[in-house]
């Protein structure tokens, strides 16, 4: 879409592993621009369930060429070799991918606990990374994964693929032209009625044939195998995910995309697990609130035993002074708001709705990413953009099992005067795990 779009053409659009860094190791895509029609050897690590949508998305690209993956669960590499080629390489430890020529830039869509080292040394073996959501499992993580995208250079995109839609790219523009006014209040909603058993309850077991338990925890404390926590059920896991940060951070990061922020100020957050019986460790219900340096406040709600619309339409609602909006992948809707208490009669803004046709937005994603490695130009999320969308997940969580509203310092970092979350924004990795440093 033409980024020169203005507001009267958006109303007739209506109308109609241990932190070992790779060293002295180089990919063949350096700083220099390669060849438009060169093709990109791209290496898989995780090829499970947002693992098998990226090869989808990545295979649609005739300049890529799948080499290899890697996985602790010897069943997806199968799959992987039966599905991609019997030929292609795989192996049990990501770390054999970093070494290889024919290899220009890593996938990461393993679990969040581990995309940091995953990330860190793909970059210091000079790969580039397509690295899925949400960025880390930490806020230190995340901000180690900045500073090793910086030091060596390379390229990263983060999975936040509603940057790539051209619905949201359209309503950022009608926002920051002013559509619909001073936008005070955003809203966004996880709902999913998993009452009453959710994912269950079980007892520790052996693990499944071809999964290396051991290396799937990676960096965190060893535990008994469960099946309600891997392959998938981990997302109910805080030491390994959360709902906050497997889907609020799509709506963090498109909401303050779409008003121009970058960090809450403060945040709070509250809940508990209300109504649903089953192992998790995450709450069922939680409502976080971030207060934005612009004047505004981002709602988030995680509501797991209901899951009735909250919204009209769409699923996010920007509310402003001249109108309310609706979002979603297919467009987005303006209502006007009417004049309150004092104010001079009538509408402050004419209805009209922005029509767009949905799209594969991953594969779009995947493309600007692909695009990005060739020109060694910033993609639409960078690694430093997923890291601040992936703060406020952080922050929520940190509120949480504080319970207490948490005032946030963006240029250093840290929690102010708060010792009790500044400890929460790191846990200590198991012996033979290093998350590196960097100057």
């Amino acid at each position: 879409m033409s980024n020169q779009l203005d507001r009267r053409q958006f109303t007739k659009a209506g109308v109609a592993a241990a932190g070992i860094v790779a060293t002295g190791i180089h990919s063949r895509v350096e700083s220099a621009n390669i060849d438009r029609n060169e093709t990109i050897g791209v290496g898989f690590v995780g090829v499970g369930n947002r693992g098998q949508q990226l090869l989808n998305a990545f295979s649609q690209h005739d300049d890529c060429k799948i080499v290899a993956a890697a996985d602790v669960f010897q069943p997806y590499l199968d799959r992987f070799q039966k599905e991609q080629g019997s030929h292609l390489y795989v192996t049990n430890e990501y770390r054999n991918l970093l070494d290889r020529a024919d290899i220009d830039a890593i996938v990461v869509a393993t679990p969040d606990h581990w995309h940091a080292l995953q990330t860190i040394n793909a970059v210091s073996a000079g790969k580039d990374v397509y690295v899925e959501k949400p960025l880390a499992a930490t806020i230190v993580e995340g901000q180690r994964m900045v500073k090793a995208a910086e030091k060596f250079g390379r390229v990263v995109q983060v999975g936040l693929q509603r940057r790539s839609m051209d619905s949201y790219q359209r309503l950022r523009e009608f926002i920051q032209d002013d559509g619909a006014g001073q936008i005070t209040v955003s809203r966004a909603y996880r709902l999913n009625n998993m009452f009453p058993d959710g994912m269950g309850r079980r007892q520790p077991a052996s693990p499944p044939a071809g999964l290396n338990w051991d290396r799937w925890l990676g960096p965190r404390q060893v535990q008994p195998y469960q099946d309600n926590i891997a392959p998938y059920k981990f997302r109910w896991w805080q030491n390994y995910s959360s709902q906050m940060g497997n889907w609020g951070v799509h709506y963090f990061d498109v909401i303050r995309w779409i008003l121009g922020e970058a960090a809450p100020r403060s945040a709070v957050c509250i809940g508990g697990n209300y109504a649903i019986d089953d192992d998790r460790t995450i709450p069922d219900t939680a409502e976080a609130i971030f207060e934005l340096p612009g004047g505004s406040l981002l709602v988030f709600g995680q509501y797991e035993a209901s899951s009735t619309s909250m919204l009209d339409w769409g699923e996010l609602e920007l509310r402003g002074t001249m109108g309310t909006v609706h979002g979603s992948s297919s467009g987005f809707r303006v209502l006007p708001e009417k004049p309150g208490q004092f104010q001079k009669k009538g509408p402050r803004a004419e209805p009209h709705e922005v029509a767009t046709t949905p799209a594969d937005a991953t594969a779009d994603h995947v493309r600007d990413f692909l695009d990005c490695v060739k020109s060694r130009k910033q993609p639409r999320c960078p690694l430093i953009e997923g890291h601040r969308s992936t703060l406020f997940a952080h922050m929520a969580n940190i509120s949480l099992a504080t319970g207490q509203r948490l005032t946030w310092d963006s240029e250093a970092e840290i929690f102010v005067n708060n010792k009790q979350a500044n400890d929460l924004l790191h846990y200590e990795y198991r012996k033979g795990y290093v998350l590196p440093e960097f100057d």
